[in-house]
């Protein structure tokens, strides 16, 4: 799903907002505090992996899913098995439940036979499936205080010649670049956004609510809403240990700042 001209640029909500990971609750929430849509990050859940229990989902609560995150994050390693599989599966996953774009994270770097043709390999999967795989930014790992690659080809997709690239402020934030600058360079690639902040000073990612952090989300929504920005801007903050009342009013707070922002 991807706003058309003279619409409003969308604002998801993140399955991985919800903790513990929950799909209903995540549809429910996303109806109850005014999203538009909501991205599924694949997991070790049947639903998460399953059209026609995600599409019943859709259905019931009248809210569609305009993106997927492949299974290619450290916690789903064994889900659907090989990494390209896992590609694949996500592509016609994908498809099927009337989404556009899939999230991915670039091959761990024992991942080398994965990584040694990741580029070409997207953008096959891509047009024989008919959708969009947008390459997530990660970042360089710390370890005794040296930096460690953890990703290949790299962890900055800007670095080669990817169609689509997702970008996130958190691991921006962990990689110490500038967002704004960033997405200007991707340009026409940039596929979606991962709505979200940190400040830079810990060895991870923080995944902060936005404006709680250092990087220039404000000004760069801003950018996207002026330049009319095809794609959808989806919140991924971290909630983890809070109750549900404190969980909704950041999600609120975020969803907020995000209209606020593009000028909805």
């Amino acid at each position: 799903m991807e706003n058309t001209p003279n619409q409003p640029i969308e604002v998801a909500l993140s399955s991985s907002c919800i903790f513990p990971p929950n799909l209903e609750d995540t549809f429910a929430t996303a109806v109850d505090l005014g999203y538009d849509s909501v991205e599924v990050m694949i997991t070790g859940s049947a639903i998460s992996q399953e059209p026609y229990d995600l599409l019943k989902l859709v259905d019931k609560y009248q809210m569609p899913i305009s993106a997927i995150h492949a299974p290619t994050l450290l916690l789903t390693q064994q889900v659907w098995g090989r990494a390209w599989n896992k590609m694949q599966m996500a592509a016609k996953l994908t498809k099927s439940v009337g989404a556009s774009v899939i999230v991915a994270h670039p091959p761990f770097r024992w991942q080398r036979q994965y990584a040694k043709n990741f580029v070409e390999g997207v953008r096959e999967i891509s047009q024989a499936e008919g959708v969009k795989i947008a390459v997530e930014n990660m970042y360089p790992w710390e370890a005794l205080g040296k930096s460690v690659e953890m990703y290949l080809p790299h962890w900055d997709p800007t670095r080669f010649d990817y169609d689509w690239m997702t970008w996130d402020f958190s691991h921006a934030a962990a990689a110490r670049v500038d967002s704004l600058e960033y997405v200007k360079k991707i340009g026409d690639r940039l596929g979606h956004v991962h709505l979200t902040d940190g400040k830079g000073d810990k060895v991870m990612d923080e995944h902060l609510m936005p404006g709680y952090g250092k990087q220039p989300v404000a000004e760069t929504l801003e950018y996207l809403a002026d330049i009319s920005w095809y794609g959808v801007v989806c919140a991924e903050i971290d909630t983890k240990g809070k109750k549900t009342g404190e969980r909704d009013e950041m999600l609120v707070e975020t969803l907020q700042f995000a209209h606020r922002h593009l000028r909805r």
